[in-house]
């Protein structure tokens, strides 16, 4: 029976990141971005539910990637595409009023044909998974940064929108050459060949473990100081500690 546990948990995964994509589509972002991280929270219990009841499997590991591939795949896509549509557009007051019966999806009657271009993330994060899934190495690190992580960077945008109410933010995020740039970015380090650590304890020792408690340590102090703001930085940092990690 306890063999079931985890690809249940895999599964809840999955349908967080079916909820998160129909609000995503509704261009409803906040609730869009609780339900991937929802899915983020599931996706990193049923790995740890695994190595605790011992009950590895190769349909696991195939069921992780589809959950993945919906729920760190395909939202951040809409998600993008969404955004990319309001920089065209000039407009985003759908992310302020949820209650409106016109999404930004549907503006002016027509969707801005730029904004297709956020699903070059969806189509990355297939790529990436199905690399990882063949590649038996990937085990203490990744090669490349993991679609979650990717997930985080992209739906913190419209959170920083929503809770951080600058001019100045707006008007960069908002910015269509750097969505675009950005996107360029996330498909690249999604298939980069760049080794990141992977936050998998097989067990609680401090010196063993060093870089992942100061990375999580670090990045809870960025979360209470900047909020929202932080989840770009603790992206990069954990890059740079991977980096760093890798020196050592």
């Amino acid at each position: 029976m306890k063999q079931y546990i985890p690809n249940f948990i895999t599964l809840l995964n999955l349908f967080s990141g079916s909820i998160a994509a129909v609000f995503a589509v509704l261009n409803q972002l906040e609730m869009a971005a609780l339900f991937v991280c929802i899915g983020i929270f599931f996706d990193f219990l049923d790995g740890f539910a695994a190595r605790l009841l011992n009950v590895k499997s190769e349909i696991g590991v195939q069921l992780d990637s589809l959950a993945d591939m919906v729920t760190s795949g395909l939202v951040p896509g809409i998600v993008m595409f969404q955004l990319l549509n309001m920089a065209h557009t000039g407009g985003w007051n759908g992310i302020f009023s949820w209650d409106d019966t016109e999404t930004m999806l549907w503006i002016g009657g027509k969707v801005a044909p730029i904004a297709f271009f956020g699903f070059v993330i969806t189509l990355a994060s297939a790529y990436r998974l199905a690399k990882f899934n063949v590649d038996e190495n990937q085990v203490s690190s990744f090669k490349g940064l993991p679609t979650p992580a990717n997930a985080l960077l992209i739906l913190s945008l419209p959170l920083i929108l929503l809770y951080h109410q600058s001019d100045a933010l707006n008007g960069f995020i908002l910015n269509q050459w750097f969505l675009i740039g950005l996107t360029i970015l996330s498909a690249y380090l999604l298939n980069s060949r760049i080794e990141l650590f992977a936050l998998k304890f097989e067990n609680w020792s401090f010196k063993d473990n060093a870089v992942r408690y100061l990375f999580l340590i670090g990045s809870v102090v960025m979360l209470v100081t900047l909020q929202f703001l932080a989840l770009p930085l603790i992206v990069i940092l954990y890059i740079v500690s991977s980096f760093l990690n890798k020196q050592n």
